[in-house]
């Protein structure tokens, strides 16, 4: 049985269609992806070791799809990098599927591509729906925004609300609702173990969020006790 707790554990009904992706259509955003998850894998953000989170790949990123204007809440296309891929060095167009639609209250997401989506789908869709300015959602366990959150100020899911669950999306709405969430483009997730979800209008944007996060709690780890 699978650890209900464990990173890279699909928890969400997975309607998915095995089908090749169109480079034409999908490269530059795939692109884009691939480049700042090789900054979070060099960053040890992202990979797969076995000696953390039960030796199951970690970290996921993902971009909307266009067209953007009025998308109905669940429709909102993005491609993602499909479950346990983060072991893989480099990656390609192979490695991503395309989240079609997703609902939360079912707990079902319908995705199409060589491989199945991530395990984290349903909250970075919830995200696309709550922020729809947001273009891209990097997912990075990164211990010390975790550890350092309330010194940070970060905002925080409550701890009862496991990864990849509707729990996980319904609370992440909930933050940018109610807390500064929207301006901040990061927070941390109590429930699952050093997660950090940041999210931005490009690549560049949310991964500079995350980075300056990064170094100011190294700051703090390395000042005094």
């Amino acid at each position: 049985m699978a650890d209900s707790h464990a990173e890279g554990v699909i928890r969400f009904e997975a309607l998915h269609e095995t089908r090749p992706l169109e480079e034409r259509v999908l490269g530059e955003a795939a692109r884009a992806l691939a480049a700042w998850r090789e900054v979070l894998a060099r960053l040890g953000l992202l990979g797969q070791d076995p000696t953390r989170y039960g030796g199951l790949g970690y970290g996921n990123v993902s971009a909307r799809l266009g067209p953007f204007g009025d998308a109905p809440r669940g429709r909102r296309r993005f491609l993602v990098t499909g479950t346990q891929t983060g072991g893989r060095r480099r990656i390609t167009l192979a490695d991503f599927c395309v989240v079609e639609a997703y609902d939360l209250e079912r707990n079902q997401v319908r995705s199409s591509g060589p491989v199945p989506p991530s395990s984290e789908s349903l909250t970075h869709g919830a995200l696309y729906d709550i922020a729809p300015a947001a273009r891209v959602v990097l997912h990075a366990p990164a211990p010390e925004v975790w550890r350092r959150a309330q010194s940070l100020g970060l905002p925080a899911t409550r701890a009862g609300a496991l990864n990849g669950t509707p729990q996980m999306a319904f609370e992440v709405q909930r933050l940018y609702r109610e807390g500064p969430l929207a301006s901040l483009g990061i927070l941390v997730m109590s429930g699952h173990e050093d997660g950090v979800l940041t999210f931005g209008a490009s690549a560049s944007e949310a991964g500079a969020v995350l980075v300056r996060h990064l170094g100011r709690a190294l700051e703090l780890e390395a000042g005094p006790r």
